[in-house]
């Protein structure tokens, strides 16, 4: 599952919240299916979703301004969470680090659709928000399946999922979907599928696979990992047959981008999640011919960053930012409490205002609008050229 929330102001919310009222106002047409919030686990940032996303922005106010009525503004203040109930859990790997929970709504009504790739927000009941991939079936419409791998060493949101027991009560987003997968023969000119997991990656690319089993696609499956022991839903992969195959390191060693990509050609499009050193393994074996597709389960690297102070402005404490550290890492130092949840730059979680300094912005996420009103995504953004940066905390 994802260890990754919204930007303070409910950006997503309000977004969703304008289109309806203009679905209402019949400027738009209301579609079957929602539109994926953007496809930013691409080799290439989807500039679509980005222009739609930019001009949100400007048009909320506007239909604010023109739609201004009490049912509205109830509308754009409702917060993107529902009460969800544990209605299953389960141990779904040997070494007994992954846990998998089935939530339902109380009342037992049918939830949003999804899609394979689709992941969903958790509102852990210390305040702690983190993400997780849905990895049932979109069949059951009456529930979600997410796994939780435990990490006894990470921000705690995992360990605090895993005391969550059948009969608890727990808020979630709708959910919603940057690792989508276009399929051969419609969205994607390609005509074979890989994918490749790494651990616990395995949990958006079990639905993928479904589908594509179902659909009687050409694909294949490598799942990686440590040892077998630590790896989840080895029953559910061997269902697959000799399209899904397990390599373990402590049976074959580190895969080289070879192993990862064994039969993949300019016919192919690889989908693949796990922890950063395998990602980057198979950015480097992949050909420019080939379509990827990628998701992570932890921070990137940092990429040619250089030091700089990150000064808190109502405290006026200083902070050392390293050269090959977050800004986020950098604050949690003093201020533990920070929100923060995928450390990727996607979810908006750790958003922060910027008082005074120039950002360096790395993510594929906030608009042109959000960066000129001195928002920054401090887990992947940074100073620009090492100059000192002033935030509203």
């Amino acid at each position: 599952m994802v260890e990754a929330g919204h930007a303070p102001g409910q950006v997503g919310p309000v977004r969703k919240a304008v289109r309806e009222s203009l679905i209402k106002a019949g400027v738009l047409k209301a579609h079957a299916q929602d539109v994926p919030v953007g496809l930013y686990g691409t080799e290439r940032k989807d500039l679509l979703m980005r222009l739609i996303g930019g001009a949100l922005d400007y048009i909320a106010p506007l239909a604010l301004l023109g739609h201004a009525d009490e049912e509205l503004l109830a509308l754009v203040a409702t917060p993107n969470r529902k009460a969800m109930l544990v209605v299953d859990r389960r141990i779904v790997a040997e070494d007994d680090n992954v846990c998998q929970l089935t939530l339902a709504a109380p009342d037992g009504t049918k939830l949003r659709p999804w899609h394979a790739g689709a992941h969903i927000d958790i509102f852990l009941p210390s305040g702690r928000v983190r993400q997780y991939s849905l990895c049932g079936d979109p069949r059951r419409e009456r529930e979600y399946r997410i796994a939780v791998r435990r990490i006894p060493d990470g921000g705690g949101g995992s360990v605090e999922a895993h005391t969550l027991r059948v009969g608890d009560l727990v808020e979630i987003s709708q959910p919603r979907n940057a690792f989508m997968m276009p399929l051969p023969g419609s969205a994607s000119a390609k005509k074979k599928l890989r994918f490749v997991a790494g651990g616990i990656g395995i949990t958006p690319i079990l639905p993928m696979a479904r589908l594509a089993d179902r659909l009687c696609l050409d694909w294949s499956m490598l799942y990686t990992g440590r040892h077998p022991s630590s790896l989840p839903f080895l029953d559910e992969v061997a269902a697959f047959g000799p399209r899904a195959r397990v390599r373990t390191d402590d049976e074959h060693g580190l895969p080289s981008p070879a192993d990862l990509l064994d039969g993949v050609d300019g016919d192919t499009a690889v989908y693949a999640c796990g922890p950063p050193p395998m990602i980057e393994t198979i950015r480097r074996g992949i050909g420019h011919e080939v379509e990827l597709h990628f998701e992570r389960f932890s921070p990137p690297p940092v990429v040619n960053g250089v030091a700089f102070e990150a000064v808190l402005g109502r405290s006026g404490e200083v902070v050392e930012v390293g050269a090959d550290e977050s800004a986020l890492a950098a604050i949690r130092r003093v201020k533990p409490n920070v929100g923060y949840s995928c450390q990727q730059g996607f979810c908006g979680t750790c958003v922060q205002r910027v008082l005074d300094g120039a950002v360096d912005h790395r993510d594929s996420t906030l608009t042109d609008l959000q960066r000129e009103q001195g928002q920054m995504l401090v887990c992947v953004s940074r100073s620009k050229d090492g100059g000192r940066l002033t935030f509203d905390l």
